[in-house]
């Protein structure tokens, strides 16, 4: 008999769904294609006039203008600021075609964030909104220097940064915008290939000085072969790892959360392998972060929003909850109950309000590698 014939036929049940959703996000980015010009432009006029003590009027808009956007603040600031970058789901199944279709590379830690450059300075804002740094850089129009004062004001750039703390870096995962050429409708293996020829050439990657108040590192990507997983995972670096990040070759910047990238976390490649609470310890019950809807349900940040439960409306009203509260639980005794990849049930206690910096709740595939 031969070796296969003494296999059980025995199938994995499907924890995910996460390979159709990553087909669907593959055909809706050749379909819906954005114009890619007008939203780096508005990123840029938002990341430069978005005030702390500004409010939202006309909030109900999603795609909003400059004047709209500057009236951000608060919680509002944070959700429109949070769903620019583009996020990854946890991987918790394994793509198909991974070693020839996906990219992989060591995750710096630090705060993730946006820096733009631009009419001569430089500003980098955190997820929530908030400004980490204004300062001179060696970025395409990013510092008033003569260079800058003869040259075109309008052209600005934009990157996907982490800022790493104990070497005073910012790492680039990402380049969005380039001399004011939108990167947002190009392949992840195009943006890659720009970033590391691109960032060398300004001398973004030099040592500071007085135009220059930070220092710029790339991070060595890899193609997902053995030999590439092994050096992401294995080789040192100049940082501090926390995790792999897998992304799509084929794969345009989209703003959100996206299974179009992914993130491993283990012992060996993070400090942070599992949600801690304040004190840094690992709770007893696993505890989740999910946003109240206009109807009392309660969902994740994915889109569409996978539904958690739902309040009853005494007790949002007794515990004075709006619409887009971000709310935290722990599951329960009774767990998750998934079905063909798809939630069928939670078991949820509320504990209370999440953190007010908190600027979205978590993610389907989050909670589920972590249950």
């Amino acid at each position: 008999m031969a070796p296969h014939d003494l296999r059980r036929p025995f199938k994995r049940p499907l924890i995910s769904d996460q390979e159709r959703r990553r087909q669907h996000s593959l055909l809706r980015q050749a379909q819906n294609r954005l114009d890619a010009q007008r939203h780096a432009r508005f990123l840029v006029s938002t990341a430069f006039s978005l005030s702390s003590s500004q409010t939202l009027e006309s909030h109900e808009k999603e795609e909003l203008d400059v004047l709209e956007a500057s009236k951000l603040k608060g919680a509002e600031a944070r959700k429109w600021f949070a769903k620019q970058l583009m996020h990854p789901e946890w991987m918790i199944d394994i793509p198909q075609n991974l070693t020839n279709d996906w990219f992989v590379f060591a995750r710096p830690s630090g705060k993730r964030c946006f820096v733009v450059s631009s009419n001569g300075t430089t500003i980098s804002r955190l997820r929530n909104g908030s400004i980490l740094h204004r300062f001179p850089s060696k970025l395409p129009n990013g510092a008033r220097t003569k260079e800058v004062s003869s040259g075109s004001s309008n052209s600005y750039s934009i990157l996907d940064c982490i800022f790493h703390e104990q070497d005073q870096t910012y790492y680039v995962i990402d380049m969005v915008c380039w001399r004011g050429y939108s990167l947002y409708d190009c392949t992840s293996e195009f943006r890659f290939f720009w970033v590391n020829s691109k960032l060398v050439e300004t001398g973004a990657c030099d040592p500071p000085s007085y135009y220059h108040k930070y220092r710029f590192g790339l991070v060595p990507v890899y193609s997902c072969d053995q030999s590439g997983l092994c050096s992401a995972y294995s080789v040192p670096v100049s940082y501090v790892k926390d995790g792999l990040l897998f992304y799509n070759k084929h794969a345009h910047y989209q703003a959100g959360i996206t299974p179009l990238a992914l993130v491993w976390k283990d012992e060996n490649c993070s400090q942070y392998v599992m949600d801690t609470d304040n004190k840094g310890q690992v709770p007893n019950q696993q505890q989740v972060v999910l946003e109240l809807q206009e109807d009392g349900k309660l969902a994740t940040c994915d889109d569409p929003p996978m539904e958690f439960g739902c309040l009853d409306g005494s007790f949002i009203q007794q515990s004075d909850l709006h619409s887009g509260y971000l709310l935290r639980f722990a599951i329960g005794e009774g767990g998750l109950v998934l079905v063909d990849g798809k939630l069928g049930k939670a078991d949820l206690k509320y504990l209370g309000k999440a953190n007010r910096a908190r600027a979205s709740a978590d993610s389907f595939s989050k909670v589920v590698r972590e249950y």
